[in-house]
């Protein structure tokens, strides 16, 4: 029991890991002594974040552009080269857009439900090898899909196809853990709530105070709680844990009234 959290000697990758969301989840691993491969489409900026992690443990930088086949076969043998097994594959890449629905363009559209949703699937299946060499009954191997509090609830910005591409992130989630359960790997995701981000930088530059006061216990996610769930999900603490979706949003979603 008192190793319940206890992640050390694992490997992971970490997509859209330069910055964000999947920084923090990188930045919790590799801390707690998990050999961590980052990607993100921009090299400079991911070999940054990898060289200044690498000072609390190993991180590993792979950069990768996730919204083509390409980029995704690409980072798969890149692991492939130098892992025989991965045993956390978190799927964080993802873009936002925002217009009135009057303009909203299909580019808009395609970039947002490429990079969020068809890529988690095609990175995810083009690893199965790789999860299936680490999994095992007792300690399956592991994916953790980010997905929002915007697929679980409906945003006031005109944002349409980023809420869709989380919903489709965390159906997609349930689905794999169904299919893959025999295989001895769980699929998980996190829906977080606020945290500071690049993300949702200029929301939280203009609308700050009114974020804050509607969370429920009152501030912004901090990298320590994203970090936390994600370790407990990849530790034997979340290995019996799959097919859920978990919100990371300081109560936001269970506090939702219909009007």
């Amino acid at each position: 029991m008192n190793k319940l959290f206890d992640v050390s000697g694992k490997v992971a990758l970490v997509t859209g890991g330069s910055r964000g969301i999947g920084e923090m989840i990188a930045e919790g691993f590799v801390a707690n002594g998990v050999k961590t491969y980052i990607s993100a489409r921009k090299a400079e900026a991911c070999d940054a974040t990898a060289a200044r992690l690498a000072s609390l443990g190993s991180c590993i930088s792979l950069p990768a552009d996730l919204s083509t086949r390409a980029g995704i076969e690409q980072l798969a043998n890149a692991i492939a080269e130098r892992e025989p097994k991965l045993d956390i594959l978190v799927n964080n890449a993802g873009a936002t857009w925002g217009a009135p629905i009057e303009e909203f363009p299909e580019s808009g559209w395609d970039k947002v439900m490429d990079i969020n949703v068809k890529g988690p699937f095609f990175l995810t299946q083009a690893l199965l090898p790789l999860l299936e060499a680490a999994a095992s009954e007792r300690d399956p191997a592991r994916i953790i899909n980010v997905g929002s509090i915007d697929g679980l609830n409906v945003n006031r910005m005109p944002t349409y196809s980023y809420g869709a591409s989380k919903a489709a992130v965390h159906h997609l989630t349930r689905t794999l853990s169904a299919h893959l359960a025999a295989r001895h790997i769980t699929a998980n995701a996190i829906a977080p709530g606020p945290f500071p981000s690049k993300m949702m930088a200029h929301t939280l530059n203009t609308r700050g105070d009114e974020i804050r006061a509607g969370v429920p216990l009152g501030r912004i996610g901090e990298p320590s709680d994203m970090a936390g769930t994600a370790i407990f999900l990849a530790s034997r603490a979340g290995a019996y844990v799959s097919g859920a979706v978990i919100p990371v949003d300081g109560g936001i979603v269970a506090s939702a009234r219909t009007l």
